[in-house]
Formats: C-alpha cells, sequence, structure tokens
C-alpha cells in the first residue's frame, strides 16, 4: 500500500490487504477516516530525544509488524489539554526510554497523535519501505510489536465512543496496511532477542504482561476486533 498522507489519513478498506484467515474486497465503497497530529502538531520537543553531545539518546530501529497491542495510559492527569498530556507524557518517557514508548496515542476526542519519531521519509510510526519503528511499551517484546494508548485511565471506565471510533479505525488502517488479520493469533518472534509468544494479532498489553493495563478495553478486546474485521470486510 502506497504511503499515506501524515496529517489525514484515510483506510482505505480492503485496498492491499489479505489473509488466508480473512478474505476482502480488492475496494470498499466506503472508507474510515481519522485525524492524526503529527509530533509538530502537538509541540513535541525533538531536543529531548539528543544527549548533551548530540547523540540520539536511542537511535531509530524498524522491523516488520507482527501485532497490534492497546494501552491506556494511566497517567493521571486531569489536564483538559490533550496536547499538553501527550508533551508531558513524551518527556517523562524521553528520560527512560530516549522518546516516547507508544508509536500512537489517542484522546478522549478522537485526535490520533503521532507517538515515538520515526524519521521524515516515511508515514509516523514507519520508515519510507513501511517497517515499523521500534517502541518501547511492551517489556521484551518491542520489536515489530506497534503499541497504541489510549489517553486516561481506564481500569474501570470505558473510552469515549469518539476515542474507540478512532482506535478501530486505526487498527483497521494498520491490519490493512500490514496484511494482519484482526481475528487471528501470531507467535510472535522478537527479531532482535529471538524470544517468541504467541499472542493475539490484535491484543492489549494484559496479553504480555501482568498489568491491569489497558482496564476497560482489555474486556472489549473481542468486539473491537470484531468491528476492526467488519471495517475491512
Amino acid at each position: 500500500m502506497a504511503p499515506l498522507p501524515r496529517r489525514t489519513l484515510l483506510t482505505a478498506l480492503g485496498a492491499g490487504a489479505a489473509s488466508l484467515a480473512l478474505p476482502v474486497a480488492p475496494a470498499s465503497a466506503e472508507s474510515a477516516a481519522y485525524t492524526l497530529l503529527s509530533r509538530a502538531d502537538w509541540g513535541a520537543d525533538e531536543s529531548l530525544r539528543f544527549a548533551a553531545d548530540g547523540t540520539e539518546l536511542w537511535p531509530s530501529a524498524y522491523y516488520p509488524v507482527q501485532t497490534l497491542v492497546v494501552h491506556h495510559t494511566a497517567d493521571g492527569s486531569s489536564d483538559p489539554d490533550s496536547a499538553a498530556v501527550v508533551r508531558a507524557i513524551y518527556r517523562t518517557a524521553a528520560a527512560s526510554y530516549g522518546d516516547m514508548g507508544y508509536n500512537y496515542l489517542i484522546d478522549k476526542d478522537g485526535l490520533v497523535y503521532e507517538g515515538r519519531w520515526s524519521g521524515t521519509d516515511g508515514t509516523p510510526a514507519h520508515d519510507a519501505s513501511g517497517l515499523m519503528v521500534t517502541g518501547a511499551h511492551v517489556a521484551g517484546y518491542n520489536s515489530g510489536n506497534l503499541g497504541i494508548a489510549l489517553l486516561g485511565t481506564l481500569t474501570t471506565t470505558p473510552p469515549t465512543s469518539a476515542a474507540r471510533t478512532a482506535l478501530v479505525q486505526l487498527l483497521a488502517d494498520l491490519a490493512s496496511r500490514h496484511t494482519l488479520a484482526p481475528l487471528g493469533k501470531v507467535v510472535y518472534v522478537n527479531p532482535v532477542s529471538g524470544v517468541s509468544r504467541p499472542a493475539p494479532v490484535i491484543g492489549g498489553h494484559r496479553h504480555w504482561a501482568s498489568t491491569e493495563c489497558p482496564g476497560t478495553v482489555y474486556t472489549a478486546m473481542p468486539s473491537i476486533r470484531d468491528e476492526v474485521a467488519a471495517l475491512l470486510a
């Protein structure tokens, strides 16, 4: 699939996607859209990615996408300015991981934010060839594992309708672009360490570690997968 624009991505549903587990039509009469804010749009301070001597704290590495993992940020912020919350999460993560840990973030209004830096020659989270930049969101299983975080603490409350809709649209776009079957399972293999783990193609952080993340979204994951599959079908 050709790279999509960096600001507003239109998911060409079914176009270019194929899987033994998920037959799709070559084109669809409709497409789902989500609005994406680039790092420049939300005000990322790119200097945080570099040491005092100018070296990049965590040089970018790129691998094929195997799985998509959903989180909630549980950052405790009550700031109504979502971009400010994203900036705060970025500052904290940069101190430990050299950059944002997630590849994308989604706010309560359904806006999608570009996460970890992936260069300027591809689309957000990807290089020009379509490989995914490695983030830092699931310890030991990051390379080839794309992370999406919903802003807020969703331990007992569900995401807003707008946030959930954007999540489904983003997941559908990524599944289409990377030929992933939303209802499928994989044996993930870390291309760096060789560590493997069976996992759903679309899952939550709790599928990978002992954690409450992504809260109520974890129990909603079956219906979210169904909605993604329906978009692609």
